[in-house]
Protein backbone atom coordinates (compact mmCIF):
# COMPACT_ATOMS: atom_id res chain seq x y z
CA UNK A 1 0.00 0.00 0.00
CA UNK A 2 1.47 3.12 -0.99
CA UNK A 3 2.34 5.84 1.87
CA UNK A 4 0.51 9.09 2.25
CA UNK A 5 3.10 11.81 2.16
CA UNK A 6 0.61 14.84 1.72
CA UNK A 7 0.78 17.81 4.22
CA UNK A 8 -1.94 17.15 7.05
CA UNK A 9 -5.19 18.62 5.96
CA UNK A 10 -5.75 22.49 5.85
CA UNK A 11 -2.42 23.08 5.99
CA UNK A 12 -1.28 25.27 3.64
CA UNK A 13 2.53 25.58 2.52
CA UNK A 14 3.75 27.98 -0.15
CA UNK A 15 5.60 26.54 -3.09
CA UNK A 16 9.15 26.20 -3.94
CA UNK A 17 8.92 27.01 -7.38
CA UNK A 18 11.55 27.11 -9.67
CA UNK A 19 12.74 30.54 -10.46
CA UNK A 20 11.92 30.11 -14.10
CA UNK A 21 8.75 28.56 -14.19
CA UNK A 22 7.67 30.85 -11.40
CA UNK A 23 8.81 33.72 -14.01
CA UNK A 24 7.55 31.28 -16.95
CA UNK A 25 3.54 31.24 -15.60
CA UNK A 26 3.54 34.80 -14.52
CA UNK A 27 4.48 35.61 -17.90
CA UNK A 28 2.01 33.22 -19.26
CA UNK A 29 -0.74 34.80 -17.07
CA UNK A 30 -0.11 38.17 -18.39
CA UNK A 31 0.89 38.16 -21.86
CA UNK A 32 -1.30 35.46 -22.90
CA UNK A 33 -3.86 34.50 -20.45
CA UNK A 34 -5.30 37.76 -19.88
CA UNK A 35 -3.17 39.97 -22.30
CA UNK A 36 -3.57 42.59 -19.70
CA UNK A 37 -3.83 45.67 -21.38
CA UNK A 38 -2.00 49.07 -19.88
CA UNK A 39 -3.79 51.14 -17.09
CA UNK A 40 -6.38 47.62 -16.88
CA UNK A 41 -6.91 46.82 -13.02
CA UNK A 42 -7.01 43.25 -12.21
CA UNK A 43 -9.17 41.03 -9.58
CA UNK A 44 -6.86 38.14 -8.64
CA UNK A 45 -7.94 35.13 -6.50
CA UNK A 46 -5.20 32.77 -5.07
CA UNK A 47 -4.94 30.07 -2.59
CA UNK A 48 -2.63 31.25 0.09
CA UNK A 49 -0.06 28.02 -0.98
CA UNK A 50 0.45 29.91 -4.33
CA UNK A 51 1.32 32.94 -2.97
CA UNK A 52 4.72 33.03 -4.77
CA UNK A 53 3.33 32.83 -7.98
CA UNK A 54 0.69 35.47 -7.32
CA UNK A 55 3.30 37.67 -6.19
CA UNK A 56 5.63 37.37 -9.26
CA UNK A 57 1.99 37.52 -11.17
CA UNK A 58 1.46 41.06 -9.51
CA UNK A 59 4.96 42.13 -10.45
CA UNK A 60 4.57 40.95 -14.20
CA UNK A 61 1.42 42.61 -14.12
CA UNK A 62 2.77 46.12 -12.89
CA UNK A 63 5.84 45.76 -15.52
CA UNK A 64 3.15 45.61 -18.16
CA UNK A 65 1.06 48.43 -16.97
CA UNK A 66 -1.63 47.68 -14.93
CA UNK A 67 -3.84 50.09 -12.54
CA UNK A 68 -4.84 48.41 -9.78
CA UNK A 69 -3.77 44.63 -8.70
CA UNK A 70 -6.53 43.41 -6.00
CA UNK A 71 -5.90 39.73 -4.67
CA UNK A 72 -8.11 38.14 -2.81
CA UNK A 73 -6.47 35.25 -1.02
CA UNK A 74 -7.97 32.02 0.52
CA UNK A 75 -6.54 29.41 3.02
CA UNK A 76 -7.63 25.69 3.29
CA UNK A 77 -7.04 25.48 6.83
CA UNK A 78 -9.58 28.62 7.36
CA UNK A 79 -12.40 27.07 4.88
CA UNK A 80 -11.92 23.63 6.72
CA UNK A 81 -12.72 25.77 10.19
CA UNK A 82 -15.97 26.62 8.70
CA UNK A 83 -17.51 22.94 7.61
CA UNK A 84 -16.47 21.64 11.19
CA UNK A 85 -17.68 24.61 12.95
CA UNK A 86 -19.63 27.45 11.90
CA UNK A 87 -23.47 27.87 12.45
CA UNK A 88 -25.30 25.40 10.30
CA UNK A 89 -27.73 28.12 9.20
CA UNK A 90 -24.45 30.02 7.76
CA UNK A 91 -24.09 27.16 5.27
CA UNK A 92 -27.17 29.00 3.04
CA UNK A 93 -25.45 32.66 3.08
CA UNK A 94 -22.46 34.13 1.16
CA UNK A 95 -20.78 37.44 1.25
CA UNK A 96 -23.09 39.06 -1.36
CA UNK A 97 -20.90 42.40 -0.88
CA UNK A 98 -17.95 40.49 -1.99
CA UNK A 99 -19.04 39.35 -5.26
CA UNK A 100 -20.98 42.43 -5.89
CA UNK A 101 -17.78 44.22 -5.11
CA UNK A 102 -16.26 41.41 -7.94
CA UNK A 103 -19.37 42.35 -10.44
CA UNK A 104 -18.72 46.26 -9.96
CA UNK A 105 -14.87 45.51 -11.29
CA UNK A 106 -15.99 44.08 -13.87
CA UNK A 107 -18.24 46.09 -15.13
CA UNK A 108 -15.55 48.88 -14.45
CA UNK A 109 -13.38 47.13 -16.74
CA UNK A 110 -10.93 45.20 -14.51
CA UNK A 111 -9.60 41.67 -15.79
CA UNK A 112 -9.82 38.33 -13.98
CA UNK A 113 -7.18 35.64 -13.03
CA UNK A 114 -8.04 32.61 -10.85
CA UNK A 115 -4.80 31.05 -9.42
CA UNK A 116 -5.92 27.38 -8.39
CA UNK A 117 -3.55 25.30 -6.55
CA UNK A 118 -5.80 23.92 -3.78
CA UNK A 119 -6.03 20.29 -2.27
CA UNK A 120 -9.11 19.32 -4.83
CA UNK A 121 -10.23 16.75 -2.78
CA UNK A 122 -10.23 19.68 0.49
CA UNK A 123 -13.56 18.64 1.99
CA UNK A 124 -13.83 15.40 0.93
CA UNK A 125 -14.30 14.33 4.83
CA UNK A 126 -17.10 16.98 5.30
CA UNK A 127 -20.92 16.87 5.63
CA UNK A 128 -22.07 16.73 1.57
CA UNK A 129 -24.92 18.76 2.20
CA UNK A 130 -23.19 21.64 3.91
CA UNK A 131 -20.67 21.40 1.18
CA UNK A 132 -23.76 21.27 -1.53
CA UNK A 133 -25.84 24.07 0.54
CA UNK A 134 -22.35 26.61 0.56
CA UNK A 135 -21.75 25.70 -2.71
CA UNK A 136 -24.99 26.54 -3.99
CA UNK A 137 -25.17 29.85 -2.01
CA UNK A 138 -21.96 31.28 -3.58
CA UNK A 139 -23.15 30.89 -7.31
CA UNK A 140 -26.28 32.60 -6.21
CA UNK A 141 -24.28 35.53 -5.36
CA UNK A 142 -21.54 35.09 -7.68
CA UNK A 143 -24.03 35.08 -10.49
CA UNK A 144 -23.73 38.40 -11.26
CA UNK A 145 -19.92 38.66 -11.44
CA UNK A 146 -19.89 35.58 -13.22
CA UNK A 147 -21.98 36.97 -15.72
CA UNK A 148 -19.29 39.18 -17.15
CA UNK A 149 -17.31 35.65 -17.40
CA UNK A 150 -19.70 33.41 -19.24
CA UNK A 151 -21.17 36.32 -21.83
CA UNK A 152 -17.09 36.83 -21.84
CA UNK A 153 -17.59 40.84 -21.58
CA UNK A 154 -14.19 41.28 -20.31
CA UNK A 155 -10.58 39.59 -20.25
CA UNK A 156 -9.97 36.41 -17.32
CA UNK A 157 -7.92 33.16 -17.52
CA UNK A 158 -7.31 30.48 -15.29
CA UNK A 159 -3.63 29.19 -14.52
CA UNK A 160 -2.65 26.64 -12.10
CA UNK A 161 0.52 26.63 -9.13
CA UNK A 162 2.27 23.66 -8.18
CA UNK A 163 1.60 23.31 -4.34
CA UNK A 164 2.63 20.58 -2.04
CA UNK A 165 -1.15 19.95 -1.37
CA UNK A 166 -2.08 19.27 -4.79
CA UNK A 167 1.29 17.37 -5.36
CA UNK A 168 0.76 15.57 -2.60
CA UNK A 169 -2.87 14.48 -3.66
CA UNK A 170 -1.83 13.20 -7.14
CA UNK A 171 1.35 11.69 -5.98
CA UNK A 172 0.54 10.20 -2.28
CA UNK A 173 3.47 7.45 -2.53
CA UNK A 174 6.12 9.91 -3.35
CA UNK A 175 7.74 12.53 -0.99
CA UNK A 176 6.94 15.55 -0.63
CA UNK A 177 9.87 17.40 -2.58
CA UNK A 178 9.09 14.42 -5.08
CA UNK A 179 5.61 14.87 -5.68
CA UNK A 180 5.63 18.58 -5.87
CA UNK A 181 8.42 18.56 -8.76
CA UNK A 182 6.64 15.74 -10.67
CA UNK A 183 3.43 17.94 -10.46
CA UNK A 184 5.83 21.11 -11.73
CA UNK A 185 7.02 19.15 -14.62
CA UNK A 186 3.25 18.58 -15.38
CA UNK A 187 2.52 21.72 -15.56
CA UNK A 188 5.32 23.24 -17.58
CA UNK A 189 4.73 20.30 -20.04
CA UNK A 190 0.91 21.32 -20.23
CA UNK A 191 1.52 25.19 -20.29
CA UNK A 192 3.94 24.80 -23.51
CA UNK A 193 6.42 26.49 -21.23
CA UNK A 194 8.70 23.40 -22.53
CA UNK A 195 9.46 25.25 -26.01
CA UNK A 196 11.79 27.33 -26.49
CA UNK A 197 9.62 30.50 -27.05
CA UNK A 198 6.59 29.85 -24.98
CA UNK A 199 5.07 32.68 -26.29
CA UNK A 200 5.35 31.64 -30.31
CA UNK A 201 4.14 28.08 -28.81
CA UNK A 202 0.72 29.85 -27.68
CA UNK A 203 0.43 31.51 -30.89
CA UNK A 204 0.85 28.57 -32.84
CA UNK A 205 -1.52 26.30 -30.75
CA UNK A 206 -3.93 28.71 -30.57
CA UNK A 207 -4.02 29.38 -34.43
CA UNK A 208 -4.41 25.65 -34.52
CA UNK A 209 -7.70 25.77 -32.56
CA UNK A 210 -8.81 28.43 -34.41
CA UNK A 211 -8.55 26.46 -37.50
CA UNK A 212 -10.62 23.96 -35.65
CA UNK A 213 -13.28 26.12 -35.01
CA UNK A 214 -13.74 27.66 -38.41
CA UNK A 215 -13.86 24.17 -40.08
CA UNK A 216 -17.05 23.26 -37.32
CA UNK A 217 -18.36 26.79 -37.47
CA UNK A 218 -18.04 26.97 -41.44
CA UNK A 219 -20.09 23.35 -41.08
CA UNK A 220 -22.96 24.60 -39.00
CA UNK A 221 -23.56 20.57 -38.12
CA UNK A 222 -27.30 20.09 -36.27
CA UNK A 223 -25.69 17.48 -33.98
CA UNK A 224 -22.83 15.98 -32.81
CA UNK A 225 -22.94 12.06 -32.08
CA UNK A 226 -20.83 10.39 -29.53
CA UNK A 227 -20.55 6.46 -30.21
CA UNK A 228 -17.93 4.44 -27.67
CA UNK A 229 -18.08 1.81 -25.58
CA UNK A 230 -21.16 2.08 -23.15
CA UNK A 231 -21.58 5.56 -25.12
CA UNK A 232 -24.65 6.25 -28.09
CA UNK A 233 -25.18 10.14 -27.33
CA UNK A 234 -26.79 12.45 -29.86
CA UNK A 235 -26.08 16.38 -28.82
CA UNK A 236 -28.18 19.05 -30.60
CA UNK A 237 -26.44 22.10 -31.29
CA UNK A 238 -28.54 25.26 -30.23
CA UNK A 239 -29.78 27.71 -32.68
CA UNK A 240 -26.74 30.10 -34.08
CA UNK A 241 -24.32 27.90 -32.05
CA UNK A 242 -20.56 28.97 -32.80
CA UNK A 243 -17.61 27.18 -31.58
CA UNK A 244 -14.78 28.46 -29.95
CA UNK A 245 -11.72 27.75 -28.20
CA UNK A 246 -7.87 28.94 -27.77
CA UNK A 247 -7.95 32.64 -27.56
CA UNK A 248 -11.09 34.40 -27.95
CA UNK A 249 -11.55 38.18 -28.07
CA UNK A 250 -13.60 39.33 -25.31
CA UNK A 251 -16.45 42.01 -25.59
CA UNK A 252 -14.27 44.89 -24.37
CA UNK A 253 -11.88 43.89 -27.47
CA UNK A 254 -9.02 41.91 -25.83
CA UNK A 255 -8.13 38.49 -26.85
CA UNK A 256 -6.98 36.22 -24.16
CA UNK A 257 -6.77 32.73 -23.23
CA UNK A 258 -9.29 31.71 -20.63
CA UNK A 259 -7.68 28.33 -20.04
CA UNK A 260 -4.14 27.61 -19.25
CA UNK A 261 -3.84 24.57 -20.15
CA UNK A 262 -6.26 24.17 -23.00
CA UNK A 263 -7.04 21.56 -25.69
CA UNK A 264 -10.33 22.26 -26.33
CA UNK A 265 -13.20 23.64 -29.12
CA UNK A 266 -16.38 23.75 -27.44
CA UNK A 267 -19.56 25.09 -28.16
CA UNK A 268 -23.67 25.49 -26.86
CA UNK A 269 -25.73 22.71 -27.09
CA UNK A 270 -29.60 22.94 -27.16
CA UNK A 271 -31.13 22.00 -23.54
CA UNK A 272 -34.13 20.00 -25.38
CA UNK A 273 -32.27 17.93 -27.88
CA UNK A 274 -29.65 15.75 -26.39
CA UNK A 275 -30.55 11.94 -26.56
CA UNK A 276 -29.12 8.39 -25.60
CA UNK A 277 -26.74 6.81 -22.88
CA UNK A 278 -23.17 8.35 -21.94
CA UNK A 279 -20.55 6.70 -19.80
CA UNK A 280 -17.74 8.65 -18.35
CA UNK A 281 -13.78 7.85 -19.06
CA UNK A 282 -12.25 9.20 -16.56
CA UNK A 283 -13.20 10.22 -12.97
CA UNK A 284 -15.34 13.42 -11.67
CA UNK A 285 -13.55 15.61 -8.95
CA UNK A 286 -16.06 17.82 -7.70
CA UNK A 287 -16.15 19.88 -3.76
CA UNK A 288 -13.97 17.35 -2.59
CA UNK A 289 -15.86 14.35 -3.71
CA UNK A 290 -14.60 11.74 -6.58
CA UNK A 291 -17.90 10.60 -8.80
CA UNK A 292 -16.08 7.65 -10.87
CA UNK A 293 -17.69 5.47 -13.50
CA UNK A 294 -20.73 7.96 -14.09
CA UNK A 295 -23.45 7.18 -16.45
CA UNK A 296 -26.48 8.71 -17.87
CA UNK A 297 -29.48 8.49 -19.79
CA UNK A 298 -30.46 11.69 -21.70
CA UNK A 299 -34.14 12.39 -22.76
CA UNK A 300 -35.21 15.52 -24.61
CA UNK A 301 -31.99 16.60 -23.61
CA UNK A 302 -33.10 15.88 -19.34
CA UNK A 303 -30.33 13.43 -17.48
CA UNK A 304 -33.54 11.11 -16.86
CA UNK A 305 -31.49 8.43 -15.22
CA UNK A 306 -28.00 8.78 -13.75
CA UNK A 307 -26.24 6.70 -11.45
CA UNK A 308 -21.95 6.18 -10.36
CA UNK A 309 -19.83 3.54 -9.29
CA UNK A 310 -18.27 5.93 -6.54
CA UNK A 311 -20.04 9.48 -5.23
CA UNK A 312 -23.26 8.74 -6.52
CA UNK A 313 -24.96 10.53 -3.68
CA UNK A 314 -22.66 13.87 -5.19
CA UNK A 315 -24.12 13.22 -8.52
CA UNK A 316 -27.44 13.66 -7.72
CA UNK A 317 -26.97 16.77 -5.31
CA UNK A 318 -25.35 18.75 -8.52
CA UNK A 319 -28.12 17.23 -10.98
CA UNK A 320 -30.94 19.02 -8.18
CA UNK A 321 -29.32 22.07 -7.75
CA UNK A 322 -31.91 23.55 -9.85
CA UNK A 323 -34.26 22.88 -13.04
CA UNK A 324 -31.26 23.51 -15.57
CA UNK A 325 -28.78 21.32 -13.44
CA UNK A 326 -29.88 18.17 -15.29
CA UNK A 327 -29.67 19.35 -18.54
CA UNK A 328 -25.84 20.19 -20.87
CA UNK A 329 -24.27 23.95 -20.82
CA UNK A 330 -21.09 22.88 -22.71
CA UNK A 331 -19.91 20.26 -25.42
CA UNK A 332 -16.51 20.19 -26.38
CA UNK A 333 -13.58 18.00 -28.62
CA UNK A 334 -10.36 17.50 -27.42
CA UNK A 335 -7.74 14.77 -29.23
CA UNK A 336 -6.66 12.16 -26.87
CA UNK A 337 -3.06 13.17 -27.37
CA UNK A 338 -3.11 16.13 -25.76
CA UNK A 339 -0.07 16.71 -24.15
CA UNK A 340 -2.73 16.53 -20.79
CA UNK A 341 -4.27 13.13 -21.49
CA UNK A 342 -0.54 11.83 -23.06
CA UNK A 343 0.77 12.71 -19.27
CA UNK A 344 -1.39 9.47 -17.86
CA UNK A 345 -2.54 11.75 -14.78
CA UNK A 346 -5.69 12.46 -12.64
CA UNK A 347 -5.07 15.90 -11.53
CA UNK A 348 -8.37 16.27 -9.26
CA UNK A 349 -9.05 19.41 -11.30
CA UNK A 350 -11.25 20.66 -13.88
CA UNK A 351 -8.50 22.73 -15.91
CA UNK A 352 -6.56 20.11 -16.47
CA UNK A 353 -8.71 17.22 -16.71
CA UNK A 354 -11.21 18.43 -19.04
CA UNK A 355 -7.99 18.86 -21.47
CA UNK A 356 -7.47 15.30 -21.74
CA UNK A 357 -10.75 14.13 -23.40
CA UNK A 358 -14.00 15.25 -25.15
CA UNK A 359 -16.22 16.09 -22.78
CA UNK A 360 -19.70 17.31 -21.49
CA UNK A 361 -20.89 19.57 -19.12
CA UNK A 362 -23.99 19.65 -16.87
CA UNK A 363 -25.63 23.49 -16.13
CA UNK A 364 -25.05 27.21 -17.08
CA UNK A 365 -23.91 27.37 -21.06
CA UNK A 366 -21.59 30.12 -22.18
CA UNK A 367 -23.79 33.13 -23.93
CA UNK A 368 -20.50 34.07 -25.77
CA UNK A 369 -21.30 30.48 -27.74
CA UNK A 370 -23.74 31.98 -29.62
CA UNK A 371 -23.85 34.49 -32.43
CA UNK A 372 -24.96 37.90 -30.85
CA UNK A 373 -24.64 36.57 -27.74
CA UNK A 374 -23.62 39.28 -26.04
CA UNK A 375 -26.78 41.21 -26.80
CA UNK A 376 -29.05 38.10 -26.70
CA UNK A 377 -31.69 38.46 -23.08
CA UNK A 378 -32.20 35.45 -20.96
CA UNK A 379 -35.43 34.18 -22.67
CA UNK A 380 -33.60 34.99 -26.18
CA UNK A 381 -30.61 32.65 -24.96
CA UNK A 382 -33.53 30.33 -24.06
CA UNK A 383 -35.12 30.19 -27.20
CA UNK A 384 -31.72 29.09 -28.97
CA UNK A 385 -31.37 26.24 -26.67
CA UNK A 386 -28.93 27.77 -24.14
CA UNK A 387 -29.30 26.41 -21.09
CA UNK A 388 -29.18 28.32 -17.74
CA UNK A 389 -28.18 27.12 -14.09
CA UNK A 390 -26.04 27.73 -11.11
CA UNK A 391 -23.99 25.27 -12.16
CA UNK A 392 -21.51 24.54 -14.31
CA UNK A 393 -19.81 20.78 -14.28
CA UNK A 394 -17.58 19.73 -16.87
CA UNK A 395 -16.88 15.62 -16.77
CA UNK A 396 -15.22 13.19 -19.38
CA UNK A 397 -16.25 11.17 -22.09
CA UNK A 398 -14.02 11.16 -24.76
CA UNK A 399 -11.14 8.27 -24.81
CA UNK A 400 -9.09 6.95 -27.60
CA UNK A 401 -11.75 4.22 -28.50
CA UNK A 402 -14.75 7.46 -28.95
CA UNK A 403 -15.77 8.09 -32.79
CA UNK A 404 -17.52 11.54 -33.28
CA UNK A 405 -19.56 12.41 -36.37
CA UNK A 406 -21.47 16.03 -36.84
CA UNK A 407 -24.87 15.36 -38.21
CA UNK A 408 -25.91 17.68 -41.04
CA UNK A 409 -29.58 19.23 -41.08
CA UNK A 410 -30.55 16.13 -42.57
CA UNK A 411 -28.79 13.80 -40.75
CA UNK A 412 -26.24 12.92 -42.71
CA UNK A 413 -23.12 12.13 -40.65
CA UNK A 414 -19.61 13.53 -40.97
CA UNK A 415 -16.81 12.11 -39.96
CA UNK A 416 -15.12 14.32 -36.78
CA UNK A 417 -12.83 11.95 -34.48
CA UNK A 418 -12.15 8.96 -34.82
CA UNK A 419 -10.50 6.29 -32.19
CA UNK A 420 -10.27 10.28 -29.99
CA UNK A 421 -8.35 11.92 -33.02
CA UNK A 422 -9.27 14.38 -35.22
CA UNK A 423 -9.34 13.13 -38.92
CA UNK A 424 -7.96 15.04 -41.59
CA UNK A 425 -9.72 17.95 -42.43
Amino acid sequence: MPQDHSAPQGASTFAPLSPDLMTGLADLAVRVGLNLQPGQDLVMTTPLGALPLARAITEAAYRAGAGIVTPLISDSAMTLARYQHAQAASFDRAPDWLYGGMAQAFEAGAARLAIVGDDPMLLAGQDAARVSRANRANAQAYRPALAAISGFAINWSIIACPTPDWAGRIFPDLAPEAALARLSDAIRLTARLDKADPIAAWAAHNAHLAARCAMLNDARFDALRFQGPGTDLRVGLAEGHFWQGGASQAQNGVRCNPNIPTEEVFTTPHATRVDGHVRATKPLSHQGSLIEEIEMRFEGGRAVSARAARGEDVLREVLATDDGAARLGEVALVPHSSPVSQSGLLFFNTLFDENAASHIAMGQCYASCLQGGETLSKDEIAARGGNSSLIHVDWMIGSDAMDVDGLDSAGVAHPLMRKGEWIAT
